[in-house]
């Protein structure tokens, strides 16, 4: 347990480290821009979900970069936001596969700062991840009336662009680090059924028992 506490120190004296700018990804496609542009662009998009044939087969794409600076890029961040801060979704975080666009797009609501701010990333990746875990109930925006106890990293390091095109590493703890985890997965196409049922495996148990150790994170109450 020491090990992992001075690991994840180690790791905090390097967060939201500041990078060079990550060069410039492919930018959206005309069937993007269309869906981007669709119908009234002051208002949320629609949420896939995974009881629409159509709607599952985007949800369980692999995702790709995107140009920090496509034009086209702010507007679709404000309408993911309205997409997951609105009343009848209430969310905590939203990948862009959840209103139909295969990009690295994420929007995290950060309860590790103050004033628990949402806040937008482009093209994320987890670099690290601890030994420690955490337990937690999840549920997500594309699945409706669905809820299971999944096992989640307790720390994780992660880099990302913003729509200014500065390059960050951060590390991140705790629920937020669940809501980083779950939101990633979408862009690999990964919905958290998988992940509990990869966790009901012998192969994860045996896993388990090399040292790791689990806490329970009752925060874990929220859509994302």
């Amino acid at each position: 347990m020491l090990r992992i506490l001075l690991l994840l120190v180690s790791f905090q004296a390097a967060a939201q480290t500041a990078f060079p700018k990550l060069e410039n990804k492919s930018r959206f496609t005309a069937e993007e821009k269309a869906l981007i542009l669709r119908a009234d662009t002051s208002r949320m998009m629609r949420v896939t979900l995974t009881t629409n044939p159509q709607d599952f087969k985007i949800l369980t794409t692999v995702s790709e970069d995107i140009a920090f600076d496509d034009p086209l890029l702010p507007l679709l961040a404000r309408r993911m936001y309205l997409s997951v801060t609105d009343t009848s979704t209430n969310g905590v975080g939203i990948a862009a596969p959840q209103v139909g666009i295969n990009r690295n797009l994420i929007w995290v609501k950060r309860f590790d700062k103050t004033g628990e701010p949402f806040e937008f990333y482009v093209n994320p990746k987890i670099s690290w991840k601890s030994e420690l875990l955490q337990l937690g109930a999840e549920g997500c925006l594309s699945i409706p009336d669905t809820r299971s106890d999944v096992i989640r990293s307790y720390a994780i390091q992660i880099s990302y662009n913003t729509l200014e095109g500065g390059y960050f590493s951060e590390v991140i703890e705790g629920f937020t680090a669940v809501i980083f985890q779950h939101e990633i997965d979408h862009l690999y196409g990964i919905l958290f059924p998988q992940r509990v049922d990869d966790q009901n495996t012998q192969e994860f148990r045996k896993s388990e028992e090399k040292g790791k150790r689990l806490l329970y994170n009752k925060r874990n109450n929220k859509r994302m």
